[in-house]
């Protein structure tokens, strides 16, 4: 299995958010369709699994940290990306609140999208176990995990 990761470092937008985000959108926006249009035309997107994400989620409330407005990290309400690699195309799966702040529809927990991820890649997580200080430890963790099957081909 290869594995490529592309990053864009400077998501990180405390203050000044509507430039920001501007920005980073630009830069960001039609590469990454691009990627998936062009794995599509070559016959490769049904064999790979595109993950399009970040380290957090944002409030939904305003931060003023500097002179313009931003948005602080948030655990409670997050959106990914996923494409190919056995992944159905146009689904949406789960949702937050009316106000963005917690996820209430069909939440999928982090471990539960490396359970699915590992899946679509043969591995059965609930198998998949490695030692470490005497304990044999899973990828995605203690605490049961799922494959989320309903956004799955």
């Amino acid at each position: 299995m290869r594995f490529i990761q592309l990053y864009h470092r400077d998501w990180d937008h405390h203050d000044n958010i509507v430039n920001y985000m501007r920005l980073c959108s630009g830069i960001c926006d039609k590469p990454s369709a691009a990627l998936v249009q062009d794995l599509k035309q070559r016959g490769m997107l049904d064999d790979t699994l595109i993950i399009w994400g970040g380290e957090f989620g944002r409030t939904p409330m305003v931060q003023f940290k500097g002179s313009a407005p931003g948005r602080d990290h948030h655990i409670r309400g997050f959106s990914m990306f996923l494409a190919g690699g056995g992944v159905k195309g146009g689904v949406t799966h789960g949702g937050t609140d009316e106000l963005g702040y917690r996820a209430v529809d069909d939440p999928v927990h982090v471990r539960d999208l490396h359970a699915t991820m590992l899946h679509t890649l043969g591995i059965d997580h609930s198998r998949l176990r490695y030692r470490h200080q005497g304990l044999d430890m899973r990828l995605t963790g203690v605490e049961p995990a799922r494959v989320v099957r309903e956004i799955l081909v």
